[in-house]
């Protein structure tokens, strides 16, 4: 059946970016309607109205990192005086059962406060290009086809996790699958070395599970400043529930006849396993959009836009995870909201990702934003470098043993901060202060010039005076 009503915006797929689209595009007037094919969280399809940061990502994931903080809370506090105090057991069930009902209540927010108030019109199906001007619905309620027109289509489906060809990779669950276990594992082998696998890798430490983390290469979350890296590692390693195994791949997975796993690596070791998760990349979600049928460009699994997300076609646009620029929720919000004001607002908004802060939930935190420092000196070839390494005074009070890490990277030519890079607890809500002051262009000397808290590690960020090492063309002068 088909409608001769045409939108001024169709979007397929609810997440972060097509939310923040459809929302500020229907604020400026603009007959909207978004496509997603579940409006509750779970099972097929686990990314639900709200995208996989409300469903299977972010949300449920900083839900677990509170819980699995408590055990190393309960530790220190005999040291500071409390007595009798002890850990206790983790009840799986019960927090799961407390999840699931705060995605359940997110999702109905999305659905009767963030797009129903403003006007967006939410259709629950599966959406595929039927041409430049036109999609086709599949409801997932009845089955039934409906063509939409609309003069402009934006696509915000968001990505889907990887897991490579490998024997027995059947019985591998990713981070979709993790929040829906029935019961929490004693053994887990994480196979990754991104963001990802090291969240999990310390959330599930931290909640009694021995913890596997087998990568590749040499060492992980590539792309990040080396020091927050090398910084990171040792402080894992630390962690008696988390075993790291470099330079490792599974060759194959064979589940036993008890239900646990042997997980067989290519260099000749086995172990055995009561769960195994891949966190090894995410790939867009392309398959069955139909994009041919408009002329889309594609590379890989992943649709390239241009600087105002538009794709090749002139009315059809892209935001979020599917673009391949940068996953995060953030990102797509800025990029979906840009989009609307450009097209609806009577705006001229291109996308910004210069100088975008971030955050990795491990145990303990980093938080970045700006050039590591490899990247600096490539840029600007002279710069400064501040670093600063110590125990927290809430850790070496009661006698913990982790460490905090602090970096400064100034451009000797301007004296702007560049960079910035952390390890500590509550590093994702100090950075999130930091990055105003960067984005905005802040000085080494805006920086000294600003009075510190006392007492607290980030007053060390406005006290590293002396310079640890600087770069002069390129080359790297001690001092």
């Amino acid at each position: 059946m088909t409608t001769s009503d045409e939108y001024d915006l169709l979007v397929i797929g609810a997440g972060s970016g097509g939310v923040r689209a459809s929302r500020i595009a229907a604020g400026y007037g603009a007959k909207v309607a978004v496509i997603e094919p579940q409006l509750q969280h779970g099972a097929p399809n686990y990314s639900a109205i709200g995208g996989t940061c409300v469903n299977v990502g972010c949300v449920p994931k900083k839900l677990m990192v509170f819980a699995s903080r408590y055990p190393d809370e309960i530790g220190l506090s005999e040291g500071f005086g409390w007595e009798g105090n002890a850990v206790g057991s983790f009840n799986w069930q019960k927090f799961m059962e407390h999840k699931d009902k705060e995605i359940s209540r997110l999702n109905r927010v999305y659905q009767e406060f963030v797009l129903g108030k403003a006007g967006v019109e939410i259709i629950e199906g599966f959406g595929r290009l039927n041409g430049k001007n036109a999609v086709d619905v599949k409801s997932t309620a009845t089955g039934e086809t409906t063509t939409l027109k609309a003069k402009n289509i934006l696509i915000a489906v968001g990505g889907w996790p990887f897991k490579p060809k490998i024997p027995g990779i059947e019985h591998a669950i990713t981070s979709n699958e993790i929040f829906y276990l029935d019961k929490q594992p004693k053994r887990m082998v994480i196979v990754g070395g991104g963001y990802i696998a090291l969240e999990f890798a310390s959330i599930m430490a931290g909640l009694g599970t021995k913890v596997d983390v087998m990568y590749r290469r040499e060492l992980f979350l590539r792309g990040f400043d080396m020091d927050i890296r090398e910084f990171l590692k040792e402080e894992l390693e630390r962690n008696p529930n988390i075993t790291i195994h470099f330079k490792t791949n599974p060759k194959e997975i064979i589940k036993k006849d008890d239900g646990s796993f042997v997980v067989n690596t290519e260099d000749g070791a086995s172990v055995e396993t009561d769960q195994v998760m891949f966190a090894t990349g995410r790939t867009g979600k392309v398959d069955g959009l139909n994009l041919e049928s408009a002329g889309i460009e594609t590379k890989g699994t992943f649709i390239p836009v241009d600087d105002y997300s538009k794709t090749n076609v002139g009315n059809i646009y892209a935001v979020g995870d599917i673009t391949d620029r940068m996953a995060l929720t953030p990102v797509a919000l800025m990029e979906g909201h840009r989009l609307a004001d450009t097209l609806f607002g009577g705006k001229d908004r291109p996308v910004d990702h210069k100088l975008i802060a971030s955050a990795v939930f491990t145990n303990p935190e980093i938080g970045s934003i700006g050039y590591t420092e490899e990247e600096a000196v490539e840029k600007f070839k002279n710069i400064t470098i501040y670093k600063t390494r110590f125990r927290a005074m809430k850790i070496a009070f009661p006698g913990g043993h982790s460490y905090t890490f602090f970096k400064l990277i100034v451009d000797d030519a301007t004296q702007k901060v560049v960079g910035c890079h952390m390890v500590t607890n509550g590093a994702g809500e100090m950075m999130q202060g930091v990055a105003v002051a960067v984005k905005m262009g802040a000085t080494k000397e805006d920086f000294d010039n600003t009075i510190g808290i006392h007492p607290t590690s980030a007053e060390e960020l406005v006290t590293m005076r002396t310079p640890s090492y600087s770069y002069k063309d390129g080359v790297k002068v001690e001092k």
